[in-house]
């Protein structure tokens, strides 16, 4: 084997390597994504029990576009140690009401708008 079909081949095998590493990646992040799109969700982040998912769910359908999927803020302010700030039902009063400047009331109303008040609130 010459020079250049060494260059070849190891150029074939590199560019091997680097598809079937992103080929992973990529189904790796898929996988994780239907788990809430946030990687691997523990107990915890969740809130406890599957309440914490759904409630991330809801969050991510109605709030996501202005505070941030990641709940590091965009339009509207970050949300990421709201709890520190504010009560559940301090929470659940701006979800309802709304706030002057921008956050609209009602967006999301009952049992599931408790619930996302209950999870923001575990937001320390």
């Amino acid at each position: 084997m010459g020079k250049s079909s060494m260059y070849i081949a190891s150029t074939i095998l590199f560019l091997v390597i680097v598809v079937g590493f992103t080929y992973w990646l990529s189904t790796t992040e898929e996988h994780a994504g239907s788990e809430g799109g946030h990687g691997e969700q523990t107990e915890e982040s969740a809130g406890g029990d599957s309440a914490g998912g759904e409630a991330e769910k809801i969050y991510s359908q109605n709030c996501a576009s202005c505070h941030g999927g990641d709940l590091g803020g965009g339009a509207g302010p970050a949300l990421e140690a709201v709890g520190g700030k504010y009560s559940k039902d301090e929470i659940l009063g701006i979800i309802k009401n709304g706030k002057g400047g921008g956050m609209p009331a009602g967006l999301i109303q009952g049992k599931e708008a408790e619930m996302v008040a209950e999870w923001l609130a575990a937001k320390k």
